[in-house]
């Protein structure tokens, strides 16, 4: 099995273990905030990637309950929890690489916790395939762990689940926006401590499509 293919496993196998580990995002509220402040349009057309149990879903709803939120995984046990989490919006199974798929456009993406399990090739891709997706003054939420990107690699979780975690780097991403034609208007750092008193740094960034 490719490196995709285990984590789905692992998510699919454990998607009840991590609702009730990571359902809170209040952490990451004022992030998710800005990106519905630049939603401007109502009712607008929201593409959530890597949704999970629907944990970033909730809360936008919560603050936005105009937003009409299309929500895929790859996981199909995540996508079950995201349904009775969140059952005024769709969901769908779909691996973010297929973004091509797609023939409908979006006023906004969010593309929260993906990225740690995409290679620096595929986050690139991401981002200008999400550009293509996005209708004008179109919003693009991603973030990431922070990190030299040769510090990725297997990491083993409490369960016992070994997962490979990528790494990434402000440079490269920013670079990516830039040339995919992305303004980009909020870059914010993060700690996150970690259970063995370690810490890692999320790196959030939003662009808007001009």
């Amino acid at each position: 099995m490719d490196k995709t293919e285990i984590a789905v496993g692992v998510f699919n196998k454990l998607a009840s273990t991590y609702q009730e580990k990571f359902m809170d995002v209040s952490a990451y509220h004022d992030t998710f905030d800005v990106f519905c402040e630049h939603i401007k349009k109502q009712q607008a057309d929201v593409l959530e990637l890597a949704c999970g149990p629907g944990n970033i879903t909730r809360y936008l709803l919560h603050k936005r309950a105009d937003l009409k939120i299309l929500g895929t995984d790859l996981a199909p046990n995540m996508i079950e929890l995201a349904k009775v989490n969140n059952p005024t919006a769709n969901f769908q199974l779909m691996d973010c690489r297929d973004l091509k798929q797609l023939h409908q456009t979006y006023d906004a993406i969010m593309c929260g916790f993906c990225l740690p399990y995409l290679s620096k090739e595929d986050a690139i891709q991401l981002i200008g395939d999400a550009y293509a997706l996005l209708n004008p003054d179109g919003v693009f939420y991603i973030s990431t762990m922070e990190d030299d990107y040769h510090q990725s690699g297997l990491r083993k979780g409490s369960t016992g689940d070994e997962i490979f975690m990528h790494y990434h780097q402000q440079d490269y991403l920013s670079e990516a926006f830039h040339i995919n034609g992305f303004q980009v208007i909020y870059v914010h750092r993060q700690d996150y401590p970690e259970k063995d008193g370690t810490k890692t740094v999320d790196l959030i960034m939003i662009g808007i499509k001009h």
